[in-house]
């Protein structure tokens, strides 16, 4: 679990409750089912209308990544993949293939399979970077999904305020009604607002931080294991892969 994604709603909501209570006010007063039901559905609508269905499913499907908890592999995997190295420049390339069943990630198996295979290293390249950018073009779609909840959500919530004033506004009638009325119809307005800035931009923005981050990954697994099929030597290609991957050397490296 991402405890920066949780821990920042938790605090967001506390705070806010919090503030409310401080100045007098309940929760009740901004519990509004009418209000919630305005924006988000509202919300949704709009996302839809301005969203392919697969661009959507798949920022839907990516809400997980945004909880979840991304290991910053970095300096795993360099230390993998000069690993690799070691291996490739002692028995040579064609000993790789024994270590593919044990690659764990994806990418990799495939960029090894590629050198074991004989592939062109321009070959290579061309194929492994067409399969980064692809995934990181669907990714970002994804994450635009949120983005654009974000944007749609406060105009959502003005909606549902001047709805609510209108209903109010038809019951002049009863000037007891006047003032819990209004402060019901400027709920949906905290509603929108709140989830736009609490809930759909930041979620937007780590997805968006994350893709990033996974793109960065695999053109270090490129770049290594191109290293490899030029025979660069591991050691050199240690201090290179640490520098693209910003990932300092062991202490005991550097003693």
């Amino acid at each position: 679990m991402d405890i920066t994604t949780v821990g920042g709603i938790v605090v967001a909501l506390v705070a806010i409750l919090v503030g409310q209570a401080l100045e007098g006010g309940h929760i009740g007063s901004i519990l509004q089912l009418t209000a919630a039901l305005i924006v988000l559905g509202g919300t949704l609508g709009a996302v839809l209308v301005a969203t392919p269905m697969a661009d959507f499913l798949r920022g839907v499907k990516m809400t997980k990544m945004a909880f979840s908890q991304q290991k910053d592999d970095g300096a795993a995997v360099v230390q993998q993949l000069v690993e690799l190295a070691g291996i490739a420049r002692r028995d040579g390339v064609l000993a790789l293939e024994a270590k593919l069943d044990s690659l764990s990630d994806p990418f990799l198996r495939k960029a090894v399979q590629y050198l074991v295979d004989g592939v062109d290293g321009e070959v290579a390249r061309d194929a492994l970077e067409a399969e980064i950018d692809g995934g990181f073009d669907e990714s970002t779609a994804g994450a635009k999904v949120w983005e654009a909840a974000g944007g749609y959500a406060p105009t959502i919530g003005i909606l549902g305020a001047v709805l609510g004033l209108i209903h109010v506004m038809e019951n002049l009638d009863d000037p007891s009604k006047l003032g819990p009325g209004i402060a019901v119809a400027f709920v949906a307005t905290i509603y929108g607002v709140g989830a736009s800035n609490i809930l759909f931009l930041p979620i937007a923005a780590k997805l968006k931080r994350k893709v990033a981050l996974e793109r960065n990954r695999k053109m270090l697994v490129t770049e290594g294991v191109l290293a490899i099929q030029e025979g660069l030597n591991p050691r050199v290609l240690e201090e290179r892969l640490r520098a693209q991957a910003g990932v300092a050397a062991p202490l005991q490296a550097a003693a």
